[in-house]
């Protein structure tokens, strides 16, 4: 899995938030076995997406991409919850994956 970690800039502000979201969302629940690191940024980018959480869902498109997704997959999830979820959020969504798309060069 990708090595995520809360921004650190925040742990002046926020220094138990960043701790708990290091330890316990990202060094525990992100490591359980039932679920492969692929399949949990799958299920992240679709909640982000579905409740058009933009600023979380730019590090975790990187992430999910990171973990193996591709973007061709992405965009089909994507497309998919635009039927569930709205296609405002479905839109926001694709558009911030084309813009990571193409800073990474895929």
């Amino acid at each position: 899995m990708a090595k995520q970690s809360a921004p650190q800039a925040l742990a002046g502000i926020a220094p138990k938030l960043v701790e708990v979201t290091d330890q316990v969302l990202f060094g525990d629940v992100w490591e359980r076995p039932g679920l492969s690191p692929r399949d949990r940024s799958l299920v992240t980018v679709s909640v982000l997406a579905a409740l058009y959480r933009g600023e979380q869902l730019d590090h975790h498109l990187g992430v999910a991409l990171d973990n193996g997704l591709s973007v061709a997959e992405l965009s089909e999830a994507i497309t998919h919850l635009a039927f569930y979820a709205g296609w405002p959020n479905a839109m926001s969504a694709i558009t911030r994956l084309k813009s990571i798309a193409d800073q990474r060069g895929v």
